[in-house]
């Protein structure tokens, strides 16, 4: 088992959500910290909030990893005496690492949309609002026979051979007859310099997302037993996958709105909601997302959802829902908490898979600034 640094627990969580989605100016990734130290405790929490922080000390976590930037906007200056002081000082004072995965979570495959949609049941799901096109190049790489599964593992451990969240792992191999003459100052793996040699070799090809090339190639370079593999890039034109805000899916069955109420507080863990429409509607197709969905209404409408779910929804906003005849259920922005057992889920998988000593928790602090009564 190995203790790893902050730097190898933001790579699996690039894995689940790259940089490269998050909306422009979104305030992403690390916010305080060292990610080169040690890190043997990781927390998932929605917001950090001072009572976060304080659990975290409690429970003596070196990381936080949260869905809300605690660092939204730049500061000015660091007043001890302010709560976002206070929570600063005590972060600082006790060495934990905060970093944010925002609106790149909410984009990602597997990401607080998908977490939410998974909950309710909704099948055939698609996104609702496009915001980033990922072109797909294919990486080819000759090995020795001996070495195939190595590479394999290389190529599909680091994001060859997967598209959208249906397919992974998807490789080709062909075998064939490589020949090499190495020369003097060569140090090959097999043969010596001034002989040709032949060698029983294979070609394994797969897909990636082009903007991982630099990752995957680096990865095959180090599994690789030559000391110069040959790796083909070859772009491809007739392939791209899209990422964006939201989904929209299918229930089950058709259930009457009033229903289907019960079922969202029932599912996601809330005691109450507000609700835009009559609910005497039937509802199939739902559209979902997580936090302020207030700009996407029309979007939702475009996509044929009968009813759709989101939070922070505006008085004027609530009088448009109703022009365009959109039942909504606004079940408000801490919806979005089911981020915390999906992440932990996702990270105690990869772990594993590296053989990482680490413990992960998810915050069980309220940060919903809201009570109902």
């Amino acid at each position: 088992m190995k203790v790893a640094n902050g730097y190898e627990y933001i790579a699996i969580l690039e894995g689940i959500a790259p940089k490269k989605y998050a909306m422009e100016g979104d305030p992403i990734g690390l916010q305080i910290g060292d990610l080169a130290r040690k890190v043997r405790k990781i927390i998932f929490t929605l917001d950090v909030l001072e009572n976060v922080v304080d659990e975290a000390i409690e429970k003596g976590v070196d990381m936080i990893i949260a869905h809300h930037p605690l660092l939204f906007r730049p500061l000015k200056k660091i007043d001890f005496g302010t709560p976002q002081g206070r929570i600063v000082k005590k972060l600082i004072k006790h060495d934990i690492i905060v970093y944010a995965a925002h609106t790149n979570l909410d984009i990602a495959n597997g990401g607080v949309n998908d977490a939410i949609s998974d909950l309710l049941g909704l099948g055939d799901t698609e996104i609702i609002v496009p915001t980033y096109t990922e072109t797909y190049s294919k990486i080819a790489v000759y090995t020795p026979d001996f070495a195939e599964e190595q590479i394999r593992l290389a190529l599909v451990n680091n994001g060859a051979g997967r598209f959208s969240d249906r397919y992974s792992e998807c490789t080709f191999s062909v075998e064939g007859t490589g020949r090499f003459l190495p020369h003097d100052g060569a140090n090959p793996t097999i043969g010596k310099p001034g002989d040709l040699e032949t060698v029983q070799e294979v070609k394994i090809e797969a897909i990636f997302p082009h903007s991982e090339m630099d990752r995957i190639v680096k990865a095959v370079k180090l599994s690789h037993p030559y000391e110069v593999p040959v790796i083909d890039i070859y772009p491809i034109e007739n392939v791209t996958s899209q990422m964006g805000l939201g989904r929209i899916g299918n229930l089950p069955k058709t259930m009457d709105l009033k229903a289907f109420i019960g079922f969202v507080k029932e599912k996601l863990s809330i005691e109450n909601v507000r609700v835009i429409g009559d609910t005497n509607r039937t509802v199939r197709k739902v559209g979902i997302i997580g936090g302020d969905g207030n700009k996407f209404i029309h979007d939702v409408k475009r996509a044929g959802a009968d009813v759709y779910i989101t939070g922070d929804i505006y008085y004027h906003t609530g009088h448009d829902l109703m022009a365009i005849d959109l039942p909504t259920i606004d079940a408000g922005h801490y919806i979005e908490k089911v981020m915390k057992a999906s992440l932990l889920k996702q990270f105690d998988e990869a772990s594993q898979v590296y053989g990482y000593e680490v413990d992960f928790i998810v915050s069980e602090r309220n940060t919903n600034p809201f009570t109902f009564y």
